[in-house]
């Protein structure tokens, strides 16, 4: 499929828009003639990501906040017209055991991730059905499709954004709008840095240690790059993906099946 040939002139929203993962997205989704609201807490990652191409534009908002999404959702239309796509991507991971998991540190988690994701996508749905079309893309997790160690926060959530998925895609099947996720493994981006410095201070590990145990979840031996899933995420975006609905699409190097 060619996307750039079957995809300008609609219009996307990519929450975590301002580094990473959604960076890459926006950036894509943008190369392919699509118009792209990105929307973050922090304005001058937003502005340096929408400085990279024109037809990216930033809107601050917090995804916890229902009133800053309906707020987003009315600034953002009324400029560019109703979202076409929508990519909720906005996500946090800490690490603990379970046992010494604050209840704060638990809901945050599950607030960002998974109620963020709904919060992101809800006020899409019922413009979407009446238009009868619309993509609606979550970016999961791996943890969403299996277990790990030392972070139940973050697998209990993610895998209820892949039960959000299955359900919106169930209720959405029969209007033209699509439902998936992508469930990218470790990705190399800040978050990876981020639990790369993690695991140091706990164990003492070298930098090459700790990036090692972590690149070793993969069966190819290395990290996912921001580009491989923005890849995905155009492809289901595009008119070749029309009935592609309710998959968890896993980019892991093989490490689910």
């Amino acid at each position: 499929m060619t996307a750039a040939a079957t995809i300008p002139g609609k219009h996307a929203l990519v929450t975590g828009g301002g580094s990473g993962v959604g960076r890459a997205i926006a950036l894509a989704l943008a190369a392919a003639g699509i118009g792209v609201t990105i929307c973050g807490r922090r304005e001058a990652e937003l502005a340096e990501v929408a400085g990279e191409n024109d037809r990216i534009s930033g809107i601050a908002a917090d995804v916890t906040d229902e009133a800053a999404m309906a707020a987003l959702y009315e600034r953002a239309q009324a400029a560019r017209g109703p979202f076409d796509i929508v990519v909720a991507n906005a996500g946090m991971a800490g690490s603990a055991p379970a046992h010494k998991t604050a209840l704060s540190d638990w809901q945050r988690t599950l607030d960002v991730n998974l109620t963020g994701a709904f919060l992101t996508v809800k006020p899409a749905l019922a413009g979407m059905a009446a238009r009868k079309t619309g993509r609606i893309v979550f970016i999961a997790s791996t943890a969403g499709l299996k277990g790990y160690a030392y972070v139940a926060s973050y697998v209990a959530a993610k895998h209820g954004v892949i039960g959000l998925m299955r359900a919106l895609a169930a209720e959405t099947v029969k209007s033209g709008v699509t439902v998936n996720a992508v469930c990218p493994g470790f990705v190399e981006t800040e978050m990876l840095e981020e639990s790369i410095r993690r695991i140091i201070e706990k164990t003492g590990r070298s930098v090459e240690q700790a990036r090692s145990s972590l690149a070793s979840t993969n069966p190819q031996g290395r990290f996912i790059q921001p580009d491989e899933v923005a890849a995905a995420v155009l492809w289901l975006c595009g008119d070749a993906a029309q009935s592609i609905t309710g998959q968890a699409i896993s980019i892991s190097g093989g490490e689910t099946w």
